[in-house]
């Protein structure tokens, strides 16, 4: 058995640009341009970039969230076809969990934190004593198991967060994504979510793919890292090496124009 999770090859993705005339000739924009990516299964993978540089879109190729324009994803040797019925994609949902940036914008606020972090069992048609499953999740990601029947209103951001990541890995997913999830945070609880995915990623034998800007959490927590520009992939390699000798002259100066913020260190 292969140990590549993701095989991606020749990823493309282009969108129509707004006409500005009534018959002027279509435009196209490229937001992913003829990628290859291989994940490790295990692993875990920073992805870093300016706005606008692809990662999002990369991400959502990978999870079968959007259409490629040409190119192919493999998870664990399946083609994700992102184009197929919702039904057949039932197995890639299996795989996969996400926690996005915004931890209150992607909790529904009229659902109990129960019913948020169960919500993937039951779409996913999981079997057993999914309460159960609810209690231990919430457990494990540092909640009490009282808190199911309490709505996201009552939480702090950071407790937001880990009910997202809480119902992220309810399902047991092979496969955890990260868009910006530390980016919303302030810098002690960044810390304390940054220790809880370390934890997580062994304890469940998780691969991690985690876009970010803030090259603190992306050297504390990734083996590898991903450097995008205008859509294309400039480098890539072990996170010690890209960050520290980085061989492509826009990643020097990526990395010279961010603030790094250790999380680790904000916490002691």
């Amino acid at each position: 058995m292969s140990d590549i999770l993701i095989r991606a090859r020749g990823l493309t993705r282009r969108y129509p640009a707004p006409k500005t005339r009534l018959f002027e000739r279509k435009v196209f924009t490229t937001a992913l341009d003829d990628a290859d990516l291989d994940v490790r299964d295990g692993s875990a993978v920073g992805i870093i970039g300016e706005s606008g540089s692809g990662k999002s879109t990369l991400v959502r190729l990978l999870l079968g969230l959007d259409v490629a324009s040409s190119g192919t994803v493999e998870l664990d040797g399946r083609t994700v076809d992102a184009s197929a019925r919702a039904r057949s994609l039932h197995w890639l949902r299996r795989e996969t969990g996400i926690v996005f940036q915004d931890p209150y914008a992607s909790l529904d606020p009229r659902m109990s934190v129960g019913r948020i972090v169960g919500e993937p069992l039951w779409a996913l048609g999981i079997e057993g004593d999914r309460r159960a499953r609810v209690r231990e999740v919430l457990e494990d990601v540092g909640l009490e198991a009282g808190m199911a029947d309490r709505y996201p209103h009552e939480f702090s951001g950071g407790q937001r967060q880990r009910i997202a990541l809480a119902r992220a890995i309810a399902h047991r997913p092979r496969l955890l994504v990260g868009d910006e999830p530390l980016s919303a945070l302030d810098v002690t609880v960044r810390a304390q979510i940054l220790e809880l995915l370390a934890h997580l990623r062994v304890r469940n034998g998780l691969t991690l793919l985690l876009v970010s800007h803030d090259i603190g959490v992306v050297q504390n927590l990734c083996d590898e890292v991903v450097v995008m520009k205008d859509g294309r992939i400039v480098e890539e390699g072990p996170t010690e090496k890209v960050l520290l000798q980085p061989q492509v002259a826009y990643t020097r100066r990526l990395l010279a124009s961010i603030p790094t913020i250790d999380p680790r260190a904000a916490a002691s």
